[in-house]
């Protein structure tokens, strides 16, 4: 099929680097090697940080010229086989593909939708609507999580759901050789912003100082504007027990993860985190929260180790049994790289692609 791929939230052409990026770079590649032709459709972006009325309305504006130029596009080229929407929500509706999948009878297909109770007030209640409409319209919405499905399907009953488990490119780690350096090495590797990447080194840097007594150096990859406040966070260590590596290319991450032990990030608030999903490609065990989408990625007791949320003694605890259980450290390191290349790599979301589309889009057009 020819798709026509939109991510109001981050465009997959987006400059600055993100999770949501990287899942939709993803997905059009799961697409384009289930055999269909993907191009991204629009660069709009719906983001609203902080929304108003007004605000809600120019970007429906912008939507409707958007809409203008697509439809004259189309009625010269003809149109796609299918609209595909990546991570709708309240900040980030879809003010254009279903619009144009009606008039042009073409499937709405979304990934990532999602509902919050929370935000119908005000002008959120608005964009929230748009998301519930989609959904609702949608042949099918594909979530990346139970947790998500679950929520879809109690808030907007009626509308059609399907599983999809989050994956990762695994090529880039096919052929990594481990490259162990001494004393054990943790690794992280997350963005530095305010908020929930926020709360995590926080957590981190808790847990750290309670198994400070056993050797181990930390390396984080990644920068932020709330780089300042990381550094000051960790700065009760000493030095030699850090390494602040900044943003790296992401094709430079597979080495660097290949050179670790132990990935420790207690991912507040993770959406699910294909971090996670390319430590253990690289062969790292995780420890983590039990939270959110976290256990969507790792295999509590196979491939690494989930606490109870918010427990920092035991987020400790789980760190200091696999800095010291080396044999128990190795075994999960194997399970790990074993899980994501044989059940989360692309051929793998190709294939769950494509039955989805057999079972859900195939019949309604």
């Amino acid at each position: 099929m020819k798709i026509a791929f939109h991510a109001p939230l981050k465009s997959p052409d987006h400059p600055v680097p993100s999770g949501d990026r990287q899942m939709a770079r993803m997905l059009i590649e799961a697409l384009r090697l289930a055999g269909h032709d993907v191009g991204v459709v629009s660069q709009l972006r719906s983001f609203l940080r902080e929304t108003s009325h007004s605000a809600f309305s120019a970007v429906r504006d912008e939507s409707q010229r958007e809409i203008d130029r697509i439809r004259r596009l189309w009625r010269s080229e003809g149109p796609p086989d299918m609209w595909f929407c990546y991570h709708p929500y309240y900040k980030a509706p879809d003010l254009i593909g279903p619009s144009l999948s009606t008039e042009f009878s073409i499937p709405y297909v979304t990934a990532e939708s999602s509902y919050s109770y929370r935000r119908n007030i005000g002008a959120w209640k608005l964009a929230q609507d748009e998301v519930a409409a989609g959904a609702r319209r949608a042949a099918v919405n594909v979530c990346f999580t139970q947790r998500d499905r679950h929520g879809l399907d109690e808030a907007i009953p009626g509308a059609r759901t399907a599983l999809l488990a989050p994956f990762i490119d695994v090529s880039p780690f096919r052929d990594l050789r481990r490259t162990k350096q001494g004393e054990t090495r943790l690794l992280a590797v997350a963005m530095m912003r305010a908020g929930d990447k926020m709360d995590s080194f926080r957590m981190l840097a808790r847990s750290l100082a309670l198994v400070a007594d056993l050797p181990w150096k930390l390396t984080v990859i990644g920068d932020g504007p709330a780089r300042a406040e990381v550094l000051e966070t960790f700065a009760a260590f000493p030095s030699e027990r850090l390494e602040w590596l900044g943003e790296k290319a992401p094709q430079a991450v597979p080495a660097l993860l290949a050179a670790g032990d132990l990935y420790i990030w207690p991912g507040c608030g993770e959406a699910y985190g294909l971090a996670y999903l390319e430590a253990q490609a690289a062969g790292l065990p995780v420890v983590a929260q039990r939270t959110a989408g976290v256990p969507e990625v790792v295999r509590d007791g196979e491939t690494g180790c989930l606490t109870t949320p918010g427990n920092t003694e035991a987020f400790a605890a789980a760190v200091r049994q696999l800095l010291v259980d080396e044999a128990s450290r190795k075994q999960m390191a194997e399970r790990a790289r074993q899980f994501v290349f044989e059940q989360r790599s692309l051929p793998a979301a190709a294939a769950r692609l494509s039955g989805i589309f057999a079972e859900f889009v195939d019949c309604a057009k």
